[in-house]
């Protein structure tokens, strides 16, 4: 399994930036997956998830109504766009996959990322 993510670079505040990561080895549409950022001196922190099959997302506090993830299955690419960038927005990006299963009626993400991209720098000035 590969994740590799592009589509970071310098951006005024305001500005946006639409991230890529681009899955080899494993199906986009059959698992979970998200985004995480750490800023030099802190924690990573989990930016925006979606769910395997149908999709529903969800978002940290701090990017609610900026920032919307979204899969091309047909890519096999998760995307990450960034609307109104802030400079507390600047951090290293990057992506992660949960393996998920079907119960037969619902998708389930397993608890723990499994996979991660090396990731891709956002610096908003």
């Amino acid at each position: 399994v590969q994740l590799v993510e592009s589509g970071g670079g310098s951006v005024q505040a305001g500005g946006s930036l639409r991230l890529s990561c681009t899955a080899s080895g494993l199906a986009t549409s059959n698992n979970c997956m998200g985004w995480f950022r750490q800023a030099p001196g802190k924690e990573r922190e989990g930016v925006a998830a979606i769910k395997a099959g149908g999709g529903s997302t969800v978002y940290a506090d701090s990017v609610k109504g900026r920032f919307t993830i979204s899969r091309d299955n047909a890519k096999n690419t998760l995307y990450l766009q960034m609307d109104s960038l802030k400079p507390e927005d600047t951090a290293m990006y990057y992506c992660a996959v949960k393996e998920a299963y079907y119960s037969g009626r619902y998708w389930h993400c397993s608890p723990e990322y499994k996979y991660w991209g090396q990731g891709t720098q956002v610096t908003v000035s």
